[in-house]
């Protein structure tokens, strides 16, 4: 599920790829150039959540991802990469001082870890994980939801004959497009969920998705506030920059207000095919990581 794409750069790419939100399923058809499209969907197609069941209307659903699919008939490829809604799973960094090297060890561990601290049985879980090793430390990106969450997403893309052989989250997706110098921090907002990740270079250091009373840039700046303390005290140093995505039309206004008050360079999220938004961010980014010039 995590975006580990040098996989992706020594094998060929699926011919499509899709970003699923609740406004809608963003897709591009990957060839000599990249074609681009969006399907909405109706309100109440989809409630995403890491605790409940994400699609509500099943049969709207897979019609919407028959109509968005209608060309791929004609491709050869029939492998595809899904992006899923950030608040559908878990997102979370853990740090070890000792990470073992054998693979059944390491899942029992990171288990063991998020037993406590994630809203579903974890045994039964999908999980996937990217080990990122320090010279002191261990960071491991880990992300873990439901395995009914999964099933259901992927379900309708499988009937239309696609195999989803890639899945990842939208903002590990869209971080492609973000800054891998110095410390920085990277807020994507969709709906009232606001995903925060801190990455320094290119390692990522924390991850944080929470659910806002609103999407109102006073709520944002609540998490943003102590995240940015946290970075201060417990990572070595000032973040240098913050990168927003999926703010809209108060990206001007968040870019002034959070320069203000947390004395950082703030830069909205850029994509050469085009502007990052809620629904399309991930998507993006995925395109930019299976070729640089997207």
């Amino acid at each position: 599920m995590l975006g580990v794409f040098k996989s992706i750069l020594r094998d060929p790419p699926p011919g499509m790829a899709f970003e699923i939100s609740e406004e809608g399923i963003a897709a591009a058809r990957i060839g000599a150039r990249v074609e681009m499209e969006f399907q909405p969907l109706r309100p109440g197609v989809l409630s995403v959540s890491p605790v409940r069941e994400n699609v509500l209307e099943a049969e709207e659903f897979l019609a919407a991802v028959k109509q968005v699919a209608a060309t791929q008939a004609a491709w050869k490829r029939k492998g595809a990469a899904l992006i899923l809604p950030d608040y559908s799973a878990r997102i979370t960094v853990l740090d070890f001082d000792h990470f073992p090297a054998d693979a059944k060890e390491q899942l029992a561990l990171i288990r063991f870890r998020l037993k406590r601290s994630v809203p579903f049985d974890v045994d039964t879980a999908a999980i996937s994980y990217a080990v990122q090793t320090g010279a002191k430390r261990t960071d491991v990106v880990v992300v873990m939801t439901p395995q009914e969450i999964v099933a259901r997403y992927e379900a309708p893309f499988r009937a239309a004959g696609m195999n989803p052989g890639l899945v990842t989250m939208s903002s590990l997706a869209a971080l492609e497009l973000a800054p891998e110098t110095g410390l920085n921090v990277f807020a994507k907002l969709a709906g009232r969920v606001l995903t925060v990740l801190v990455r320094n270079k290119s390692v990522l250091k924390m991850a944080r998705c929470v659910e806002l009373p609103s999407a109102d840039l006073e709520d944002v700046a609540a998490v943003l506030a102590p995240t940015f303390v946290y970075v201060e005290d417990n990572l070595g140093g000032r973040a240098e920059k913050l990168t927003l995505c999926g703010f809209g039309a108060e990206t001007e206004e968040a870019q002034r207000r959070f320069t203000e008050e947390l004395g950082v360079e703030v830069e909205p999220l850029r994509s050469p095919l085009g502007t990052p938004g809620e629904e399309n961010a991930g998507l993006l980014g995925y395109l930019r990581s299976v070729a640089k010039n997207n």
